[in-house]
């Protein structure tokens, strides 16, 4: 500047969340304003000559498609909706119908239970997956950089918390209202704080708080990173051990509340 030349600084944007790189962008205009305004009279500028420019580089996904940040999003927000549901009427529908007496007659333990009852919904969530998959494959060219292995195994673990999730809640409730107003109670949070709908870091500082507890989050950020990015083992390891310590805890809370008898 002091040559009276316009450098240009070149920003390297993150581009798997379009609307979060572009407010962050649209802030750089201001940092040009401001510096010209601090500097002395004599080296000021003309508005119509900046100081120096901005040339933005997003990554990942350079025409900043908002399909791209969608549609991965999309893959957890259905997993975590159908999953939940499904297995939270499980155990109070049996007893609402009068069969609970005969799965309590049975020489089975609480886990044994609640293994049986997540297993098959496990198959469901993985057919889901391959469908999403396959639709955005063909209708909205999602680009699958990552390992298609690690990916399921990963969401196979997000669709175990959740079934845990709904098998607590109907495991506590003591009828199918009960159970699903749990569950409705638990999706509205995991949707709307997960960055799915919503820049994560744009949120206050207590709903990011809050946001971090649900496996949604953590999941938005591995098939996001998985898709786009092309993370590995060691990039997701961060987001999946809250995700496992989640389900545990789950499980945990279930077998306590599990009762043997129908009184």
């Amino acid at each position: 500047m002091d040559r009276g030349e316009t450098p240009t600084v070149l920003v390297d944007a993150d581009a798997t969340d379009p609307t979060a790189i572009g407010n962050a962008t649209a802030a750089l205009a201001a940092v040009a304003t401001a510096l010209n305004r601090d500097l002395p009279p004599m080296r000021r500028v003309t508005p119509a000559v900046p100081p120096f420019q901005f040339v933005v580089h997003a990554r990942y996904n350079p025409e900043q498609l908002t399909v791209l940040n969608i549609v991965p999003g999309f893959i957890c927000i259905v997993l975590m909706m159908s999953t939940l549901v499904m297995t939270t009427m499980s155990i109070s529908r049996e007893r609402e119908r009068g069969t609970m007496e005969n799965l309590l007659a049975m020489p089975v333990r609480p886990i044994e239970v609640m293994i049986a009852k997540i297993v098959p919904y496990v198959f469901i969530g993985y057919i889901q997956v391959l469908l999403i998959l396959g639709t955005s494959l063909l209708f909205f060219q999602l680009p699958i950089r990552g390992s298609i292995p690690l990916l399921l195994c990963a969401l196979g673990l997000f669709i175990a918390s959740n079934l845990a999730l709904g098998i607590t809640f109907s495991t506590v409730a003591t009828n199918q209202m009960q159970a699903i107003q749990f569950a409705q109670f638990a999706l509205m949070p995991s949707f709307m704080l997960s960055g799915f709908m919503f820049p994560f870091q744009g949120m206050p500082v207590w709903a990011q708080w809050i946001g971090e507890a649900f496996p949604t989050t953590h999941a938005v950020r591995i098939v996001r990173g998985m898709l786009l990015k092309g993370n590995g083992l060691l990039a997701i390891l961060p987001e999946l051990w809250p995700i496992a310590i989640f389900a545990l805890a789950a499980v945990a809370i279930a077998v306590w509340f599990y009762r043997e008898t129908l009184d």
